[in-house]
């Protein structure tokens, strides 16, 4: 477990960094300190120790400063400290925006910016447990002789321990801090690959942003029974020691998940197929820009 003196370090930095985010922010907007005082109910006084980084807010209090600032507090406690005026624009033209016009603006946002799909050079495997990537990754790097890449191996080598310790001593942020910077050094390492992630990283937005705009993504999934089947064949017995919640608590995860595995460029139902049959229809989806020149990718 983290010793006070470290715990303390990181609380002050975190407050730091949390000051830096609403003064950068306010001074974006335009706003003196008395105005943002004024808008979010919250003293001129108590405002100017939370820039300083010493103001330790409440969760309600830096609700209405959010407010104030026209942005959520999510937003104010990622530790990214510099906003530009950009991000700032961006920021305030999404919020006014329904949700049909996020996708499109998503749409016409990786039309432009993002290389065409068939000109990818690495293949994202995303899906629960029990999917089939781990298993039909390896095989179709081999089968395209480019490099497969785990991205929770390559977690565990960053932070020197077990995935299990690392959310025992960091919790899930950071977890997911580890995972961001895995991934971003896996993309700048590797341009041509297979990459298989972890269940959850489509829950993370900015993750799943990076994923469709640099990969080629493939959502591999089955049925609930099957993923069950699977996890307990390669050793996993908890599901089956309580099999009714098991496969409840994997429904609710899945219904949960849906809309953001869906937003893959492609799909296959691995239900009842081997992986042979499953790498040959992956070999058959994956664009051009992923296969080695060298290597005459069979058609079945």
């Amino acid at each position: 477990m983290l010793d006070h003196s470290t715990r303390d370090t990181q609380s002050k930095e975190m407050l730091v960094a949390l000051g830096e985010r609403v003064r950068s922010l306010r001074a974006h907007r335009g706003m003196t300190r008395k105005a943002l005082a004024v808008d979010s109910d919250v003293s001129e006084r108590y405002l100017a120790k939370l820039e300083q980084g010493l103001g330790n807010i409440s969760v309600v209090l830096l609700g209405r400063v959010a407010a104030a600032l026209r942005t959520e507090v999510s937003e104010l406690l990622r530790m990214r400290q510099r906003h530009t005026a950009e991000e700032v624009l961006i920021s305030d033209l999404l919020r006014d925006m329904s949700p049909d016009t996020h996708k499109a603006f998503l749409q016409v946002s990786s039309a432009q910016f993002a290389a065409p799909l068939d000109a990818r050079r690495r293949i994202a495997l995303v899906g629960l447990r029990g999917a089939g990537k781990t298993s039909q990754g390896r095989l179709l790097a081999r089968r395209l002789e480019i490099p497969f890449v785990h991205l929770g191996s390559e977690i565990e080598l960053l932070a020197g321990m077990s995935a299990s310790e690392i959310f025992s001593l960091s919790g899930q942020s950071g977890y997911r801090r580890l995972e961001e910077k895995a991934l971003m050094q896996t993309l700048r390492e590797h341009d041509r690959c297979v990459l298989e992630t972890g269940g959850s990283i489509v829950t993370d937005t900015s993750l799943l942003n990076t994923l469709l705009t640099t990969c080629f993504v493939v959502w591999l999934y089955t049925f609930p029974e099957e993923y069950i089947r699977r996890l307990v064949a390669e050793g996993d017995v908890r599901p089956m020691q309580n099999q009714d919640d098991a496969m409840s608590d994997l429904r609710r995860i899945l219904a949960e998940r849906e809309e953001f595995y869906s937003k893959a460029h492609a799909s296959i139902d691995t239900s009842n197929k081997t992986v042979e049959e499953c790498v040959i229809e992956l070999t058959r989806i994956a664009p051009h820009g992923a296969k080695n020149e060298m290597t005459d990718v069979p058609d079945a």
